[in-house]
């Protein structure tokens, strides 16, 4: 299991992740409302890694902007490549 910490962006144009000099960054269109924002980000990884949505649970962060998700069935290593790909 690898372990991830993104910035949310809500309400965003486009869902997109973008991996760039201050970390990984993901853009998800839903608002910070009941979890939604949350949820799509989970969504928005799991797309990008190329993994079923539910292998990446959220670890800690449900009410803040900064997150961490636990990614199940990929290792720390494979993680950083795939996210550089972004």
């Amino acid at each position: 299991m690898a372990t991830i910490t993104v910035r949310v962006a809500p309400r965003s144009g486009r869902t997109a992740v973008e991996s760039g000099s201050d970390g990984v960054v993901v853009r998800v269109r839903a608002a910070p409302e009941g979890g939604r924002a949350t949820e799509e980000a989970a969504r928005a990884l799991a797309a990008v890694l190329g993994i079923p949505p539910s292998r990446v649970r959220l670890r800690s962060g449900a009410r803040s902007r900064t997150k961490t998700f636990d990614v199940d069935g990929l290792s720390s290593d494979d993680l950083q490549q795939l996210i550089r790909r972004c």
